[in-house]
Order: structure tokens, then sequence, then C-alpha cells
């Protein structure tokens, strides 16, 4: 073999981190191998790229494969390429990020994974391969994200009021054993400053506490600041 040739002996993969809100905590979408290596241990959803086919069409291939979940958007983050990140040899891995709202899609685990389920981010354990590290480092990605992109349209109902809507963004900014917390009174007026949101002139129905104001978000405005992008430091 060639010095050239030996360069050609390394394998690649994609690796999916899918966070998830349900109202509550940040969630990430992992399964249980049923395959060696690691095999019981949880992981996230990934698998090798096949020799004719690109990254992107091998990451949308993998997750749905393994998860069932299809049609969600994903988004390239980073290689990881440690030299001994895999047992059995040189593998390269690509991962990608997405968040979702849960209750839109069904899990179904199929091939190796033995099963799939939602974990909160904070009580993931110890994940196979370097997969702890391939998740901070999506995590720290939509983070920073979330500070320079408008989030909620597609997580939270159609009508929602301003504390669901800050219970998002902590649930993404804040670990949750942190007693750290948005100030209310700031994120409230970052937010509405903003014009992202319609005031629908209604409130909550059937709470125990005194009903909230209802708000939608403004379609044309959470479009235009997704494409310019703005700064949400709160």
């Amino acid at each position: 073999m060639s010095e050239v040739e030996s360069f050609f002996k390394s394998a690649f993969s994609v690796d999916n981190v899918i966070f998830g809100f349900d109202g509550g905590d940040l969630k990430v979408l992992l399964i249980q191998r049923g395959a060696a290596p690691y095999k019981g241990k949880w992981a996230l959803p990934g698998d090798l790229v096949y020799p004719n086919e690109d990254l992107d069409t091998a990451a949308e291939r993998v997750l749905e494969q393994l998860t069932g979940l299809r049609g969600v958007y994903l988004e390239q983050v980073k290689a990881f390429g440690a030299v001994d990140r895999h047992p059995l040899g040189r593998v390269i891995t690509v991962a990608y990020f997405s968040l979702i709202k849960i209750s839109d899609y069904t899990v179904t685990p199929a091939s190796f994974a033995q099963s799939a389920k939602w974990h909160t981010v904070t009580k993931v354990g110890d994940l196979a391969f370097d997969h702890n590290e391939i998740l901070e480092s999506c995590l720290k990605k939509l983070r920073r994200k979330v500070r320079m992109t408008p989030i909620g349209f597609e997580l939270l109902p159609p009508k929602f009021t301003l504390t669901e809507l800050q219970q998002l963004y902590e649930s993404i900014l804040i670990p949750p054993k942190s007693k750290k917390r948005i100030d209310k009174r700031n994120f409230r007026k970052k937010i509405l400053s903003t014009n992202l949101l319609h005031d629908l002139n209604e409130v909550q129905e059937g709470v125990a506490h005194r009903p909230a104001k209802l708000y939608r978000f403004d379609r044309n405005k959470y479009e235009q600041l997704i494409a310019e992008g703005y700064s949400f430091d709160i």
C-alpha cells in the first residue's frame, strides 16, 4: 500500500443531536444500541456514511432508520476526529442538530436501535463513544443560536403566555439545577421590543391562578428576524 492510499482507509459517520421541547425541560433523543460496539449503551442516533452518499443525505437517512423521524431540519455543527474515538478503527463523525416540538413527532426505533427515548439533557449519563462531548458541543451551539435567532414559533401552542415563552428560553439557556433565572421584567421588555408578538386581547381560561394575557407570533416579523438575526442578550 502506498503512502497516499493509506489516507483513504478512514470511515465517516454522522451523529444527530435532536433536542426536544415539551413545555418543560429541554430533552435530547437517544437510542439504546442493540449492536456492538457499546451494545446496550445509550447513544446519539448515528451510523456510518455509505461510500456513494453525501453527508446531509446520510444524516437524514440514519435519523429515520433509527428513530422513525423524517422531515426534521438538520443543521451541521462540526466534525469530531479523535484517532481513538471508535474502537473498530478510524472513524470521523460529523454532528448535526435540531430543535423540535416533541408532541409533533412519533419515535419508532428500528435497525440496531433497541429503543429510542427522550432524556432530560442534564440526566443523560455516560453515553457511548464520545457522544457526551458531541452533545455538549451541540448544546453550546443551540445556546448561541438562541441569542441570535428568535425561537418558539414551532415549539409553543398557537396561543401562549409570556411566562410559557420565558420557560422555553430558560429550558435552553439555564441548566435545571441552576438557581439562576431570567429576570421576568427584562425578558418581557426585550421580547416585546422586537414586535415579534401579537397581543390577542385574550386571557387564559380555566386556570386556578390569575389568567395571563395570550399572544401569538407575528409570522412575517418572525421570518424577517430569522433571516436578519438579532441580539437577544438577557
